[in-house]
């Protein structure tokens, strides 16, 4: 799985655990974040970044970090078939996907230890869309996110 993952100063620490991780897991990384805990980046340029690497199919989930993971999926959400979550603990990391479809998670540095974020980006790389639901579940969950895109359809032009 190609995985798109960026950050402002303060999710630098943080993101390079994730990407030791998720590299010595065999994911391809499209890395648009700091390279040093001096680089500046802002919050709005690292949502930006990994959206459109999402909207053009470069890859399938991103996961974004800033302080407190608000920004950056204030910035990402702008975008017409990004769905950023911001969560900050591994049942809404899991729930994003499973009820969802989330593909970006954005979480904070300031915010999150290691261990627990580590489990968050298991949690949100590992868990299907409506996994084992029943099909009238499904359905519904389904019709959601319909929903939504057609309410992205009303607004962005």
């Amino acid at each position: 799985m190609k995985v798109a993952i960026a950050n402002d100063k303060g999710g630098w620490l943080l993101k390079q655990a994730i990407v030791q991780k998720l590299a010595a897991e065999g994911y391809e990384l499209l890395d648009f974040g700091t390279q040093s805990p001096d680089e500046s980046k802002e919050h709005a340029e690292a949502g930006q970044q990994v959206a459109l690497a999402i909207q053009r199919g470069e890859a399938e989930r991103g996961i974004l970090l800033c302080g407190t993971g608000m920004g950056v999926s204030l910035a990402a959400n702008k975008h017409k078939g990004v769905y950023a979550a911001p969560v900050e603990s591994v049942f809404a990391a899991r729930h994003c996907r499973l009820i969802n479809d989330c593909n970006v998670m954005c979480i904070g540095g300031y915010i999150l230890g290691e261990y627990m974020a580590l489990e968050m980006v298991d949690a949100f790389l590992k868990t299907p869309f409506a996994d084992n639901f029943i099909e009238t579940r499904r359905d519904y969950l389904r019709s959601q996110i319909d929903r939504i895109a057609s309410i992205e359809d009303g607004n962005f032009r």
